[in-house]
């Protein structure tokens, strides 16, 4: 296999990477997303990885009921480990991803069989001589300014193109510190869209049908994470006290407030953001 080549990457999106890494670690899993969780957990219900793998497949399944008949090509922007591109290309569509992360480029040809074109970069920086009948941002919005996305989306589409938005966005503009505010207010991305020549098409709030998979990420990480952690520093406080003190001081310095946020991330996401599904149309003739 051919050595990927080095993006320069921005400090946060390696912060992100690692989390990733982890998450492929602990999941197994082929995807990135949240997945759609149908039929909804009851209350008191257990969520397991199991069922979170299965409500990611049906993530995908319900993108591909957004795609318009006739579409052929296909462009993953953010296509992060191919989970995505791979269920496209196995329903017959010419896919390519892009994404501007080494170790997603590994993942991604593995998962993919080297069946589907890789491009390691950034979308703002992508030039092709190809165009496409869809492109699509499957939690992979947030990471580009909105009108950045707009105008690359009208210039790689062809004429009467679609645009497939799958994101977390936030509806309360005020929101704008804490681990969800990378997301585009809802309003500002439309109008950007709008303002481009893109037209709604299609639109679904999911945020009910995501959500399990907050409350499984935060329940795992109470009872395996922080537990891990306790034990470790319970160990190192008995054999080599200064360094508990140092690392005790550490903690409350720079990890105290970050690991409270994401323990209240349900609550977060419900008080700010939403999960839209969203199909807009490049006006033809722009």
């Amino acid at each position: 296999m051919q050595k990927p080549k080095l993006v320069n990457i921005p400090k946060a999106t390696r912060y992100q990477n690692a989390a990733i890494d982890y998450y492929m670690g602990l999941t197994g899993s082929s995807y990135l997303h949240y997945g759609y969780w149908e039929p909804l957990p009851k209350r008191g219900e257990e969520l397991t990885l199991t069922r979170l793998r299965a409500a990611q497949s049906a993530y995908t399944a319900k993108l591909l009921s957004f795609i318009p008949e006739g579409t052929k090509t296909v462009l993953d922007v953010g296509c992060g480990i191919g989970g995505n591109a791979a269920y496209l290309y196995s329903c017959g569509f010419s896919v390519e991803g892009l994404a501007p992360d080494a170790l997603q480029q590994e993942r991604f040809i593995q998962n993919t069989n080297g069946q589907v074109p890789f491009y390691l970069t950034r979308f703002e920086d992508f030039r092709t001589s190809n165009s496409y009948d869809l492109i699509l941002f499957s939690e992979s919005s947030q990471y580009i300014a909105a009108l950045d996305l707009a105008q690359g989306a009208a210039r790689l589409l062809d004429s009467g193109g679609y645009l497939l938005l799958a994101d977390m966005m936030r509806f309360d503009a005020e929101y704008r510190e804490g681990i969800f505010s990378n997301c585009h207010v809802a309003s500002e991305l439309q109008a950007a869209l709008e303002q481009t020549g893109f037209k709604l098409i299609k639109t679904e709030d999911i945020s009910t049908h995501i959500a399990p998979t907050i409350d499984l990420c935060v329940d795992n990480f109470r009872i395996f994470g922080l537990t891990t952690v306790k034990y470790i520093a319970d160990v190192v406080a008995i054999a080599v006290p200064p360094l508990y003190t140092l690392g005790r001081w550490a903690f409350k310095r720079w990890l105290e407030k970050p690991i409270a946020e994401g323990l209240a991330a349900r609550t977060i996401f419900e008080n700010h953001l939403c999960y839209s599904v969203q199909l807009w149309q490049l006006s033809k003739g722009v």
